[in-house]
């Protein structure tokens, strides 16, 4: 879906800064595997350390390419959506458990499988995590996720889960979708915003226009009390010249953004969603992302 109707708001509104803004931070050594080259692996696997990795689907097993993050902590570890349709994600994570288990000399580790949001190009490898063994699937309605990670007022607390010395922050965000979650990592201090922030098309139904709002003050506030060295989202759809997108559907991403967003982002949504938006695509163009209202759905 490309943007059809073009109002560059990039600098009509000021990004509010956080009290706890730090310099975007270098995150990754390599670039992402984009499409363009004639053979690239289902899946690329980079690191922020021992204990954390993204992980990237490829372009060419489904147009979505999306991000995926597995993290480590000494009792458990969590799995970040399971990708989009024709990607082969639980190789990939069998292989970074097993390598993390002989690096710590150990056997075996419980594998926790939550998602982003519900949306089905971060689900549709879930089937392949259920036969897996000490593996949990969490259910895919905002119930489920409450229910599992003990947020009693849903959306409107937060909560917190321990992998075994390492907590993480749960941040309900529903909008985009009804069960989407943010989560934080305290020890590097990143933020994994899903489809919700991300160098990309944020869209979001017209008839939950009022959740995202609702949702990303309270990401704001959060924000505030919480240092965040970078924001990791679930795609890339913008190319590194502002405003600047890809076709939908696109099989190639030359010159892609950056993954990494800094924290200002979430100021600049949260006054660019101050505006009406209630007309169905006709989108809201700033130089890191675009906000797109799209048409009602269910959830």
């Amino acid at each position: 879906m490309t943007v059809k109707t073009c109002l560059s708001v990039g600098s009509l509104f000021a990004s509010a800064v956080s009290a706890h803004s730090i310099p975007l931070p270098e995150l990754f050594q390599k670039t992402w595997i984009d499409g363009t080259q004639p053979n690239e692996p289902d899946a690329q696997v980079q690191s922020l350390d021992r204990d954390t990795f993204v992980i990237r689907q490829s372009i060419k097993t489904n147009f979505e390419a999306p991000f995926l993050y597995l993290i480590f902590g000494r009792d458990k570890v969590l799995l970040v959506d399971t990708g989009a349709a024709g990607g082969r994600i639980r190789p990939v994570v069998d292989r970074l458990v097993k390598e993390w288990l002989a690096a710590h000399h150990r056997t075996t580790i419980p594998l926790v499988v939550a998602h982003s949001h519900s949306h089905g190009d971060h689900i549709a490898g879930d089937a392949a995590f259920r036969d897996r063994p000490d593996t949990i699937v969490m259910g895919l309605k905002s119930a489920d996720v409450a229910g599992f990670f003990g947020i009693g007022n849903w959306p409107n607390e937060s909560a917190r889960f321990d992998l075994g010395g390492r907590v993480l922050n749960i941040v309900p965000t529903p909008g985009h979708q009804a069960a989407s979650i943010m989560i934080y990592d305290p020890r590097l201090k990143i933020l994994l915003s899903g489809d919700v922030l991300y160098p990309g098309r944020l869209y979001v139904p017209v008839n939950f226009m009022s959740d995202e709002r609702a949702s990303i003050d309270r990401l704001a506030a959060f924000a505030d009390t919480h240092p965040i060295s970078a924001i990791l989202g679930a795609h890339i759809e913008m190319m590194r010249t502002p405003g600047r997108d890809y076709p939908h559907e696109a099989t190639t991403h030359p010159d892609e953004h950056r993954l990494e967003l800094p924290v200002e982002s979430i100021g600049e949504l949260q006054t660019g969603l101050k505006a009406a938006l209630d007309v169905p695509e006709q989108p809201q163009i700033h130089d890191r992302f675009i906000i797109y209202p799209v048409a009602p759905r269910a959830e």
